[in-house]
């Protein structure tokens, strides 16, 4: 079991990793002058690799939670709320994971209409959510 914990962990960290940086990328891409083609294409390529990358990381980092949790039982019976809490925090990450898919598309398409400081707002969430996930699942707080 602790293998695969450790491999959970490493992998969540992976992907938030992924998380922390993509949205920084989205504030360099929302101040790219019209003009600087080259410098939106090269931001734009990063974006896609790094999305593509971060995805790839969630798999096992999610994989590796459903067997904690349904091969080992963790989180599981009466006196574990902070798991199910934990799963509303889980979703809401990869609610955010799709939203950078999203918002990427639509720099791809040259389709943004969100200024840099909403991006910098926007990349906060996955420092909260990061910091809720923690908290529950180290402190169990019910």
């Amino acid at each position: 079991m602790l293998w695969v914990k450790s491999l959970h962990i490493v992998f969540i960290a992976s992907w938030f990793a992924g998380l922390f940086y993509l949205p920084r990328i989205f504030v360099n891409l929302a101040m790219v002058p019209p003009e600087s083609v080259a410098e939106r294409e090269r931001l734009v390529l990063m974006a896609r690799k790094l999305m593509r990358f971060t995805t790839i990381l969630a798999v096992p980092a999610l994989a590796f939670g459903l067997w904690l949790y349904l091969g080992y039982g963790i989180g599981r019976g009466p006196g574990n709320g902070w798991m199910h809490a934990k799963l509303a925090v889980v979703a809401l990450v990869i609610g955010y994971h799709h939203a950078c898919g999203r918002l990427l598309a639509k720099f791809v398409d040259n389709r943004n209409t969100r200024s840099h400081k909403w991006f910098r707002w926007f990349n906060e969430a996955p420092v909260l959510l990061l910091l809720a996930a923690v908290i529950l699942v180290v402190v169990k707080p019910f």
